[in-house]
């Protein structure tokens, strides 16, 4: 058992396919603090400091954001989202 290395999601989030595949699973599930630690797990392969910068937050402010009682505002979302190259859209949902 030594020999187990911890799984980590962050380190299969290399392409953006994988990344859109991970969120969209989570967004289907609905859970706000789901969600939240998913884009913050992708925030964190990216880079944090990178992601922050783009987003035109600190990296402590982004890291308030995506923490587990964290509720941003739409536009703090959007940033996020637009600095990891991402969108956000709606699709109905499958009854």
């Amino acid at each position: 058992m030594k020999n187990l290395k911890k799984w980590d999601i962050q380190n299969q989030l290399k392409t953006p396919k994988d990344i859109a595949h991970y969120l969209e699973a989570v967004f289907e599930d609905g859970n706000h603090e789901l969600i939240m630690a998913a884009i913050g797990d992708v925030a964190q392969a990216k880079g944090i400091v990178d992601i922050a910068s783009k987003a035109d937050l600190t990296h402590e402010d982004l890291y308030k954001s995506l923490n587990e009682s964290g509720d941003p505002k739409l536009s703090t979302l959007l940033s996020i989202l637009k600095a990891l190259d991402l969108c956000l859209y709606c699709r109905p949902t499958k009854k």
